[in-house]
């Protein structure tokens, strides 16, 4: 009987998170971003303390019905009624925000004027969290790594489960894991799959990434209360890990970054509400370059030959020049030995001397920017490609080869690494592509006219 009240209870709570459920929380001052002792930690995510104000976050992402029924549209790529909404661009979640006050007889939070949008600071109605108010949010009073205060499993949330945390450095020695590998389930998930945090919220880390207000930059940490973000700039910010991330990727201060009329198959985002301010109005207005050249170049660093294959069919379609990255010190050509030597160039971010350079590389327009997806993330020789060059104004296109993981946080690296440059829609293509290699290409490169 006992055991049946505690069901019901926990099915209720589930229940109660799809239905626009808003959680309060008391504001306060805490430690955002990572100590330097976090292992796997970025040097965006300095440690400084900041204060928020008292304010409502809703206890789960958006669900598809509930962005469906607002807007009309559902654009996500895995589809359900209760499974979270993905596929939105930072713009049409502000829209749904907007939509919602209106719907509920709020005043909405937003001015929406093309790329510029000003958040009017004193109104209550619906919009995103900032930054800062989401990992308030996310860590609920805790400063390690995850919410839980332990390494988070597959059990406990939905991500690439075969790689918890620290994995890439005990790959082939896994006694030493707190959270050992488990489930890869390789689509999202309905809300209340997986206990909340302790103010109640469900998905803080993984399912889909979310959304946030603030333009990425360094974080000013001068500004320390109710931190809204810089005033310009070319990515927006989006925080908690998807489906299909590595656990490194979904810590509480980890920062990803993307375009904001990027859709994205693993971000989607949550409303929160509340005023921060009275009388003021916050105008941000993306600094985005048009591009519009026609000369292209692929660029491409392979490994295996996977990469080094849809780069030879992207050529064969397109006709375009193309260029291999190579290091000047080669990769083992043992698997094993260069999964150890991925994981430490890249946890010690390195940037390996490169072999050759593009030639007059100011007159290409479009760069098809190819690689392996190793640990979720770029090879570091296409960091150091993409610090060599002045990207400003170009568009780079991105593709990738991978085992299942599509592309990690390799596109959110490549938007840091080019902040001046326009990222398109990015192909991504499981291991070598197969028969349907050709047909991909195509539609990618057809859409991308």
């Amino acid at each position: 009987m006992r055991t049946a009240i505690i069901l019901a209870l926990v099915m209720l709570m589930a229940g109660r998170a799809f239905a626009g459920d808003m959680v309060s929380v008391k504001g306060g001052k805490f430690f955002m971003g990572s100590p330097e002792s976090e292992n796997w930690r970025s040097d965006d995510e300095l440690r400084h303390e900041v204060t928020v104000s008292d304010f409502m976050i809703a206890a789960h992402e958006v669900t598809q019905s509930e962005y469906r029924a607002l807007t009309g549209d559902n654009p996500s790529s895995f589809q359900g009624d209760n499974l979270p909404v993905e596929n939105v661009t930072w713009l049409e979640a502000v829209k749904f925000c907007n939509a919602k006050s209106i719907a509920e007889g709020l005043t909405p939070a937003y001015v929406v004027d093309g790329a510029k949008v000003t958040w009017d600071l004193s109104s209550d109605g619906y919009r995103l969290p900032t930054e800062a108010e989401w990992e308030y949010a996310c860590r609920a009073g805790t400063n390690t790594p995850f919410n839980l205060e332990h390494s988070i499993g597959a059990d406990e949330a939905n991500f690439y489960g075969h790689y918890p945390y620290e994995i890439e450095e005990n790959y082939f020695s896994q006694h030493k894991l707190t959270t050992k590998p488990g489930i890869y389930r390789a689509t999202t998930v309905e809300p209340g799959q997986f206990t909340p945090n302790k103010l109640g919220l469900y998905d803080m880390h993984g399912n889909v990434g979310e959304w946030c207000w603030d333009i990425y930059a360094p974080y000013d940490v001068n500004a320390a209360m109710n931190p809204t973000g810089p005033e310009s700039g070319t990515r927006r910010v989006n925080r908690g890990g998807g489906w299909n991330d590595f656990a490194k990727n979904m810590r509480s201060a980890y920062r990803a970054a993307a375009p904001q009329e990027r859709r994205l198959f693993n971000v989607g985002f949550r409303v929160a509400r509340g005023a921060i301010g009275t009388g003021v109005a916050v105008s941000q207005a993306m600094q985005e370059s048009s591009g519009g050249g026609k000369r292209v170049l692929i660029a491409y660093f392979t490994w295996s030959g996977n990469t080094q294959g849809i780069a030879y069919e992207i050529q064969k379609q397109t006709g375009a020049e193309i260029f291999e990255i190579v290091p000047e010190k080669a990769y083992s050509e043992s698997y094993n030995t260069v999964l150890r030597e991925a994981q430490r160039d890249q946890r010690r971010q390195a940037r390996p001397k490169l072999k050759n350079h593009v030639r007059n590389f100011a007159d290409y327009d479009v760069i098809m920017l190819g690689y392996p997806n190793w640990w979720a993330s770029i090879p570091m020789p296409i960091a150091s490609f993409l610090e060599e060059y002045d990207f400003s104004g170009k568009i780079i296109m991105p593709f990738c080869s991978h085992g299942g993981g599509r592309f990690g946080q390799s596109l959110t690296a490549i938007a840091k690494l080019a902040p001046n440059a326009v990222i398109a829609e990015g192909l991504s293509v499981h291991y070598s592509g197969g028969g349907r290699l050709k047909d991909d290409v195509l539609e990618w490169i057809s859409n991308s006219k």
